[in-house]
C-alpha cells in the first residue's frame, strides 16, 4: 500500500511519548524488586516449601516486568528476598582451583573486597539450623554426583573432585523445584501480559517475552518483533558498562513477520498490527539530517514554529522543507504529527529516489534460479524427480506485492553434476533447449535471451522442461559433482540480467570434481579439544570467501538446500549462503517416502517469503554510544555497512553498542536502522525502525530492564562467531566468566548485605544461568566425536542469524504433557521444564526445538491416547518408523495436530517427527533435548551449573 504524503488514515491520538519518566522510565506501576537468593549452606536437605518459617512468597512478577528502583540507596530485602530451601553446602573457593573457574583466567579488576558487611547475618532472614553467619563455609565437599567420562573436567560445569575425592557424609542435592524455572518465568508473563495490547508509547519500556502472544500498538518505538535488546536502559558512563559487564546490544529482524490468523492462539488480524505505511516524497526523498543523515522520525524536535527542527542523534538543527512545513500547536508539535508515519510510529517505509539506486537507474524486479544436482545418487533416489514435480506447483506462488496480480520474479533453470547445463525456456519455443557449459574453469552465461523468463508467460515450456529432466539424466553414472562453479554461474546470470536474485541450489555430495573450489574429506576426529579445532568451522580453500564477497556485490543470495549422506563439509559450501542472507536447510540421509513433506514444506515457504533484496542496513546512535560489532548472515566490506544480497523475515543482525562520552539521562540513548532495499516488484525502498532506551547512573536500574532471551542471543551470536579464532574451551570459559562477572557486581553493587553462601540474582535475569548453561552444552560449543562436524558447522549457522524468540527455542526447547488434555478447551497445555524429572511412564509429551520434533511415549501411556493418535491397540504396536501421525478424525488426533501444528507455525524450519517409546533405542537421542539434565556429551546439569557459578561469584567477591 502506498500512500503518498498525509494520505494515510490519520490514526486516534495517543499520549505523547514519554521523554523520561523518571528513572524506570516505564509506564507500568512502581512494582518492588524482587531478589532470588538460594541459601547453599544447611547441610542436612529438608524438603520446604516457600510459606515456610523465614520465606517470602514470590510475587507473580517475570522478567518481562521490570522493577521500579527508588533512588541509589541498598535495596532493603525486607518481604522482597525468596528464601528458597536451603540446600547442599557450596565450599568456599580454593585458592588453587583449576578448571572452569579458574582464578588465573579472571581479570584482577574482578576480584575485589566482597560487598560491605557481607560477613554478617542478614537481619530479614531467620536463623536457619546449621546455618552459618559469616562469610566462610563448612570445610565439607558437595558430592555433584559421579564424574562423566572423556573431557567432562574441561568442560565448564564440570568440576575438579570426583566421588573418590570427596569427604565428610554425602549430602544432598539441590531441589530443582527450589531453583529459578523457565517454564514458571515464561507462564507469569503470558498470564501478567498475555492477550493484551502493548503500545510502544514510552522510552525505555521493557516488552513482553517473545514467548508471550499479544497485541503490538506502533505509537512511536519499534514493535519487539523488529527490536529486542540486552537492556532497555543503558549505563550512563563506559565505566559502569565496564563494571556490570552486561552487553548492550540489540536484535534486529527488520522484515519480522507481522502475525494475522489462527483463533484462540495468536492475534493475526487486528486493528493494531497493520503492514508498514509507506511514505513518498516524490523526487525530492526522504528527509534527513543534513550532518549525521539520520532519517525524519518521532524523535525529531521541531522548533521555531516549525521552519527548523532538532535532530535528535546528533542536535543539529537543520531547515525544514517547504512542502513538509506544518505549524506547530500549544504544546510544540506539529498539528499532522498522526497523520505522518514518519513522525508518531517507530516503524515505516520510504520510497527511495534514484540517488539510492545502483548507477542511478530503477532496479529490475528479481530471478530466482534454480539449480539442481543431477548427479548418479540424487537420479537413482528418486530427489530429482521430486523437486520438478514440486517446482510445477510451486512456482504459481512465487511472491508478488500485494496489490499485484501476478508475481514479477522471474526464473530460470539449471542442472549440473561435473558439467553444467542450461535451459532456454522462452515462451515461444515448442521444447525447452539445453546448453552445456563444461569448462567449469572459466564458467560463462551461454544465453541471456530466454534463460530468465516470466513464468507465467513461459509455463507450458518450463513444465515440459521439468517433466523432462528426469528422464534426461535418467542413465547417467555421474558420481562426482561440482559446487562453486555453479554459484559463480547464477551469479554471472544474475549479473548479465542486471537484477538481484536467488539461487535455490540442490546439492548432496562433496564437491569433488576437477574444479574451482574443490574440497577433500578433512573430517580429522583427532583435531577435537585442541587448537587446531577451530579450522574445521574455517573454509577449506578461500574460494568460497572470494564467490560470497562477489556474489554480495551482485546482489546474489544463495539458498542451499543440503541432502548428504556422508561429510559434504558444510563450514565450505555453506558459507556463501551465509555471506549473502540465504538460508542453509539440511536432510541428512534423506529418503523421499519419510522426508519428503519436511523438504517440501521448507521449499514453498522459502519460495513465498517476504525478502528484500540488494539490501543495505546502516545502525544510527545518538551521540555518546555507537555501534561497533554485527553478528548475522552478513557480510561488511567496511564498518559501518551491513551488506545482505537478501535478507528475509526469518533473518536477525544483533548489534553492539559502546560508549565513546557519557549518556544523558534525560534524552535517553536512540537507536535508528535504516535498511535500503528492492522490493519484489522492483521497487527501491527504505525500511525504518527507531527505538528509544533509557540511561542510568544506577547500576540497578540497568539490570532491571535487561532481558534474557535477547542477552542469550548475543552470548549465542558471539560465542559462534569467535571459535573460527579461538580454542572451545578458551570460549567457554569466557562465557561463565562474563555469567558471573554480571551476576557479582549485582550482588555487589545492587543487593543487601547477606551471606556469601547465598546466590542472589536479579529478577530480570534469574534465569540466565540455565539459558547459558544450554548453550554451553549446545553442540558447536561441545567438542564430542559422537557429534558431526558437519553437524556443529550447521547448527553454528542456523543460529547466526536467528532472531530471539527462535534461539530462546533452539535452547531451551519447549516441552509439552499431553496425556491429560482438555479436549474442549482451544488452549495449549502449559510446558513443563527440561528435565527427565518430568517424564513419566503414564504420560506422552511433545518435545520441540525449532529444528527437531519428538512425541515421547511413556510405557504406560493410556491405551486411548495411543489408540486415539495411532490407531492402533496397545504401546507394543506403535510403529517409530513414521514421521506424520495418521490422518485420525477423532479429538485426540485433531487436538494434538493442532498443538503441533501451533508450535511449527511462524518457526524458519519445518520440524521431522521422531516418534520415542520409552526404553527403546531412539530415546537417546530424545534424552539430549532435556536440558537441565547431565548431557551425555559432558554438560552439567542446571543445579550442578548454578553452583559453580555460585563458586566462581564467590570468588570474584573474595
Amino acid at each position: 500500500m502506498q500512500m503518498e504524503g498525509t494520505l494515510w488514515p490519520p490514526k486516534k491520538r495517543h499520549p505523547e511519548p514519554s521523554q523520561n519518566r523518571g528513572r524506570t522510565g516505564i509506564a507500568f506501576p512502581c512494582y518492588l524488586l524482587l531478589i532470588y537468593s538460594f541459601n547453599f549452606t544447611r547441610a542436612d536437605f529438608t524438603e520446604e516449601k516457600s510459606d515456610s518459617p523465614g520465606a517470602v512468597q514470590s510475587s507473580h512478577m517475570s522478567s518481562g516486568h521490570p522493577a521500579s528502583f527508588q533512588g541509589p540507596q541498598p535495596l532493603p530485602l525486607t518481604q522482597h528476598q525468596m528464601a528458597l530451601p536451603p540446600g547442599p553446602q557450596i565450599p568456599p573457593p580454593p585458592s588453587n582451583f583449576s578448571g572452569l573457574c579458574a582464578q588465573s583466567s579472571l581479570p584482577s579488576m574482578a576480584r575485589q573486597d566482597g560487598i560491605p558487611g557481607s560477613g554478617l547475618p542478614n537481619p530479614n532472614l531467620q536463623q536457619l539450623p546449621g546455618q552459618t553467619t559469616g562469610p566462610g563455609c563448612h570445610p565439607q565437599q558437595v558430592n555433584y554426583g559421579p564424574q562423566m567420562a572423556g573431557s567432562q573436567l574441561s568442560y565448564p560445569g564440570a568440576f575438579p573432585g570426583g566421588p573418590a575425592q570427596l569427604s565428610g557424609p554425602p549430602q544432598k542435592k539441590l531441589d530443582p523445584d527450589s531453583i529459578p524455572s523457565p517454564i514458571q518465568v515464561i507462564e507469569n508473563d503470558k498470564a501478567s501480559r498475555g492477550g493484551q495490547i502493548y503500545a510502544t508509547n514510552t522510552r525505555g519500556q521493557v516488552p513482553p517475552l517473545v514467548t508471550t502472544d499479544c497485541l503490538i500498538q506502533d505509537q512511536g518505538h519499534a514493535s519487539p518483533r523488529y527490536i529486542r535488546c540486552t537492556t532497555y536502559c543503558f549505563p550512563s558512563s563506559s565505566d559502569m558498562a565496564k563494571q556490570a559487564r552486561i552487553p548492550l546490544a540489540a536484535v534486529i529482524q527488520p522484515f519480522a513477520i507481522v502475525p494475522q490468523n489462527e483463533c484462540g492462539i495468536i492475534f493475526r488480524v487486528d486493528p493494531y498490527e497493520t503492514p508498514l505505511y509507506v511514505v513518498n516524497h516524490g523526487e525530492t526523498g526522504p528527509i534527513r539530517c543534513n550532518r549525521c543523515k539520520a532519517y525524519m522520525c518521532p524523535f525529531m524536535q521541531f522548533i521555531e514554529g516549525g521552519r527548523r527542527y532538532q535532530c535528535g542523534f546528533c542536535n543539529c538543527i537543520n531547515e525544514v522543507p517547504p512542502f513538509f512545513f506544518q505549524h506547530l500547536d500549544h504544546i510544540g508539535r506539529r498539528v499532522d504529527h498522526y497523520e505522518r508515519p514518519e513522525l508518531s510510529l517507530g516503524s515505516y517505509e520510504y520510497v527511495a529516489t534514484l540517488d539510492y539506486c545502483r548507477d542511478n537507474k530503477p532496479p529490475n524486479p528479481p530471478a530466482y534460479i534454480f539449480m539442481i544436482d543431477v548427479s548418479y545418487r540424487n537420479i537413482h533416489s528418486g530427489l530429482v524427480k521430486l523437486i520438478c514435480n514440486e517446482l510445477k506447483t510451486l512456482l504459481d506462488k512465487l511472491p508478488r506485492e500485494e496489490q499485484e496480480e501476478s508475481s514479477a520474479v522471474r526464473v530460470g533453470f539449471v542442472t549440473y553434476n561435473k558439467v553444467l547445463h542450461f535451459f532456454n525456456v522462452k515462451s515461444n519455443l515448442a521444447q525447452p533447449q539445453m546448453m552445456v557449459v563444461s569448462d567449469v574453469g572459466e564458467v560463462f552465461v551461454p544465453l541471456l535471451d530466454g534463460f530468465l523468463v516470466n513464468f507465467q508467460e513461459s509455463r507450458s515450456v518450463v513444465n515440459n522442461l521439468l517433466d523432462q529432466i528426469p528422464e534426461m539424466f535418467a542413465d547417467t553414472n555421474e558420481s562426482e559433482t561440482i559446487f562453486a562453479p555453479v554459484i559463480q554461474a547464477g551469479m554471472e546470470a544474475l549479473k548479465a540480467a542486471e537484477c538481484a536474485g536467488k539461487l535455490f541450489i540442490f546439492h548432496s555430495s562433496l564437491p569433488t570434481a576437477e574444479a574451482p573450489g574443490k574440497l577433500r574429506n578433512r573430517d580429522d576426529k583427532k583435531l577435537l579439544n585442541t587448537d587446531k579445532e577451530k579450522t574445521l568451522f574455517q573454509p577449506q580453500v578461500n574460494t568460497y570467501e572470494s564467490l560470497a564477497r562477489d556474489c554480495v556485490a551482485n546482489a546474489c543470495c544463495v539458498n542451499l538446500f543440503l541432502f548428504p549422506n556422508q561429510y559434504v563439509d558444510v563450514a565450505s559450501v555453506g558459507l556463501v549462503t551465509m555471506y549473502t542472507g540465504g538460508t542453509l536447510y539440511k536432510y541428512n540421509n534423506f529418503q523421499p517416502s519419510s522426508d519428503s513433506p519436511q523438504f517440501l514444506t521448507d521449499l514453498r515457504r522459502d519460495i513465498e517469503k517476504k525478502t528484500g533484496f540488494d539490501a543495505i542496513m546502516r545502525v544510527r546512535t545518538s551521540t555518546g554510544f555507537r555501534a561497533t560489532d554485527f553478528f548475522g548472515a552478513i557480510y561488511m566490506n567496511n564498518t559501518t555497512d551491513v551488506e545482505m544480497a537478501a535478507v528475509d523475515c526469518d533473518k536477525a543482525v544483533t548489534v553492539e553498542f559502546k560508549h565513546d562520552d557519557k549518556l544523558n539521562e534525560d534524552s535517553g540513548a536512540l537507536i535508528q536502522c535504516a535498511v535500503l532495499y528492492t522490493s519484489v516488484s522492483g521497487q527501491r525502498r527504505l525500511r525504518i525502525h527507531n527505538i528509544g532506551l533509557n540511561c542510568s547512573t544506577q547500576l540497578a536500574d540497568v539490570y532491571k530492564t535487561c532481558e534474557t532471551d535477547a542477552l542469550i542471543n548475543f552470548f549465542a551470536k558471539s560465542a559462534f562467531k569467535a571459535i573460527l579464532s579461538q580454542p572451545l574451551k578458551a570460549v567457554r570459559e569466557i562465557l561463565v566468566s562474563q555469567t558471573a562477572h554480571m551476576l557479582a557486581c549485582y550482588r555487589k553493587n545492587c543487593a543487601s548485605p547477606s551471606a556469601v553462601s547465598q546466590l542472589i540474582l536479579p529478577d530480570a535475569m534469574k534465569v540466565l544461568p540455565v539459558y547459558m548453561n544450554c548453550l554451553l552444552k549446545s553442540c558447536v560449543l561441545t567438542g564430542r566425536p559422537e557429534i558431526p562436524t558437519d553437524e556443529r558447522a550447521y547448527h553454528r549457522q542456523l543460529v547466526m542469524s536467528m532472531g530471539v524468540a527462535d534461539t530462546q527455542l533452539f535452547f531451551y526447547p519447549q516441552l509439552l504433557p499431553i496425556h491429560n488434555l482438555d479436549l474442549k478447551s482451544d488452549a495449549v497445555p502449559a510446558a513443563v521444564r527440561c528435565s527427565e524429572e518430568r517424564l513419566s511412564e503414564g504420560g506422552a509429551f511433545i518435545l520441540a526445538n525449532g529444528l527437531s520434533m519428538f512425541l515421547w511415549l511413556g510405557v504406560s501411556t493410556p491405551p486411548e491416547l495411543i489408540q486415539g493418535l495411532f490407531n492402533v491397540p496397545s504401546f507394543a504396536h506403535i510403529s517409530t518408523e513414521a514421521t506424520l501421525l495418521p490422518d485420525l478424525t477423532n479429538p485426540y488426533s485433531k487436538k494434538i495436530k493442532s498443538i503441533m501444528e501451533h508450535i511449527q507455525n511462524q518457526k524458519p524450519y519445518t520440524m521431522k517427527l521422531m516418534i520415542v517409546k520409552q526404553r527403546e533405542q531412539p530415546e537417546m537421542l530424545f534424552r539430549q533435548f532435556l536440558v537441565e539434565d547431565k548431557s551425555i556429551h559432558g554438560g552439567a546439569s542446571y543445579v550442578d551449573f548454578l553452583c559453580c557459578v555460585h563458586r566462581e561469584i564467590c570468588q570474584l567477591l573474595n
